[in-house]
């Protein structure tokens, strides 16, 4: 009898089948075509295929592109979006070529209209729009990226400056985001020198979130950076609506907490629950009140008084006292002791001073410095001493450290504690309202962090800044497409009237998924194919679970996607 020959292939889907969902629903591969359309018919993939090819990887398992051909042919390539001999074909060559038309394209456009679909497909809310920025650093030297034009067009700027990563060792280029207060969906992004000042980067910013919102007079909130002259006039003029946060160094905070050393201000009480990160500790407690003096510009100023934060800033201040004390203590004693290194009062001074910096509690110790002399004798020669012997007499200064607490300058903080001012130029906004706008704004922190943590944006192991300036676009439409997921989950949730859902591993309950687990709990799934002699003799679809299929019914994403890849 002649022997069969059986084959079992398996092929991994993973969450591909659901990443290629939205990202068709979303109708990305049409806009990148249009933006980047492919002209040269010896080209065997579209440049729109493969930037989503490498948009899905990304999103899905982020690796180099060096090696996208590996992560491609790991996963069956209808997940892709590509068929079996377009699979075979993906190289980072062919990658790196499409980012180069990606950067010589018309990117403004190209996300304006990508958010606006997002908009309409998704019924996002414009009317109030969060930024901040942070740093994405680099390794390596980057001699030539010194914002120097690529093929008509000029890139970024890779260069030393204040680190958010805290590698000021490192160049660096500025990550500026913006996101809607509903479920913080990013709609606009861009990078900038890694030099370049936030406060100088609001007004482009606000002009394209007009762009994407389609008007004006969204509410515009960002952090205090954006507290200066000419964005804030900009902005007023041409009417806007902006929160912020009023910085230390106004005039006007000063005011207030010396006005609030002999005032009680009219709080009023806007949030009272139970504390959110520790069981059974303090309540956590909000007031505002609006200030009687208008800010320079002549809009209210709302005060926000926070109960925590009140705790925190005054056990914070008690551990600096405490530790620069320690730190003064164990100077004195060594500046005393038999050995002491530091002669010059210059020499003591300045470590005084740089304890006193270091703890940022000058304005509380109050230092002196003063000298003992110590008085020895020695004999002028070596040998015995006799009734000739002359002796020299020799002086060691030792500084004798002493510090008292000022106690009136602590209590002067102290009555301040947990306040802080916001700025916002819609006189109709209650303070409770423009307290409440002002909480969403660390909402776009989870970016941030789901840039750099999640889908690793850092390191870049690229070296041309024009492709890497393309790279950090697929990256925001990668932001884009998770966040859009994580977003309908929490909708549907809401709708169906669940308060969690056991996606945590050994299910465990989540009452608030991340794009992450839900990825994660697809990561699993494969298909099965059994061949004989070569051909095809019967395919096992992937066995969803009960957990997989109620995720993918709040969705909306059939079960057949993943019996039929998009």
């Amino acid at each position: 009898m002649e022997e069969k020959a059986f084959e079992l292939a398996t092929e991994r889907l993973g969450p591909l089948p659901l990443i290629g969902y939205f990202t068709v629903h979303l109708g990305l591969e049409e806009l990148l075509d249009r933006a980047v359309p492919t002209t040269d018919p010896r080209c065997a993939l579209t440049y729109a295929r493969r930037l989503c090819v490498l948009l899905r990887s990304i999103v899905c398992e982020r690796e180099p592109i060096y090696r996208l051909g590996e992560v491609v042919s790991t996963y069956a390539p209808e997940g892709f979006g590509l068929g079996p001999e377009e699979a075979a074909r993906i190289t980072d060559d062919m990658v790196g070529r499409a980012l180069d038309r990606l950067f010589d394209a018309d990117r403004g456009s190209l996300l304006t209209e990508m958010v606006i679909a997002a908009g309409e497909r998704f019924s996002l809310s414009f009317s109030e729009l969060h930024n901040d920025s942070t740093t994405v650093k680099f390794s390596g030297q980057y001699a030539r990226a010194k914002g120097r034009s690529i093929r008509g067009k000029r890139a970024p700027f890779i260069t030393y400056g204040y680190s958010k990563d805290r590698r000021p060792d490192l160049k660096q280029l500025l990550f500026i985001l913006s996101s809607t207060a509903d479920g913080g969906v990013p709609v606009q992004f861009r990078c900038e020198a890694g030099n370049a000042s936030d406060s100088r980067t609001h007004e482009e910013t606000w002009e394209a979130l007009c762009r994407v919102a389609g008007r004006s007079d969204f509410l515009y909130v960002a952090d205090g950076k954006l507290c200066n002259e000419d964005a804030l006039d900009y902005i007023d003029r041409h009417g806007g609506r902006l929160v912020t946060v009023l910085p230390r160094s106004r005039i006007e905070d000063r005011l207030f907490r010396e006005w609030v050393q002999d005032h009680e201000p009219a709080w009023e009480k806007v949030i009272d629950r139970e504390n959110p990160r520790k069981k059974g500790g303090p309540r956590d407690r909000w007031f505002v009140c609006r200030h009687h003096l208008p800010s320079g510009e002549g809009w209210p100023v709302t005060w926000v008084l926070s109960s925590l934060l009140r705790a925190h800033q005054t056990q914070a201040r008690a551990d600096r006292i405490a530790s620069a004390e320690q730190e003064l203590d164990d100077l004195a004693r060594r500046e005393m002791g038999p050995r002491a290194r530091k002669r010059s009062r210059y020499e003591v001074q300045k470590a005084i001073d740089e304890i006193l910096e270091r703890w940022r509690v000058a304005r509380y110790l109050r230092v002196s410095l003063n000298a003992t002399a110590e008085h020895s004798f020695k004999q002028d020669r070596p040998g015995r001493p006799g009734p000739d012997t002359k002796f020299v007499r020799k002086t060691k200064l030792k500084w004798k450290i002493t510090w008292t607490l000022d106690e009136e300058a602590v209590a002067y903080d102290r009555r301040s504690d947990g306040m802080y001012p916001l700025l916002t130029n819609d006189r109709s906004l209650t303070p409770q309202q423009v307290l409440e706008a002002h909480k969403r704004q660390p909402g776009i922190e989870k970016r941030f962090s789901q840039v750099k943590s999640v889908l690793e944006i850092a390191p870049v192991l690229l070296k041309n800044e024009g492709r890497i300036e393309a790279l950090f676009f697929l990256f925001f439409a990668a932001l884009l497409v998770s966040t859009l997921i994580e977003r309908e989950l929490r909708k549907a949730m809401e709708r169906e009237g669940l308060i969690d859902i056991p996606i945590y591993p050994e299910e465990r309950p989540n009452h608030r998924p991340t794009s992450e687990q839900i990825f994660r709990l697809f990561s699993l799934v494969e298909r099965h194919t059994l061949y004989e002699n070569g051909r095809e003799v019967q395919r096992f679809e992937p066995d969803l679970t009960d957990l997989q299929r109620q995720v993918l019914g709040l969705l909306g994403v059939p079960e057949s996607v993943y019996r039929r890849c998009p």
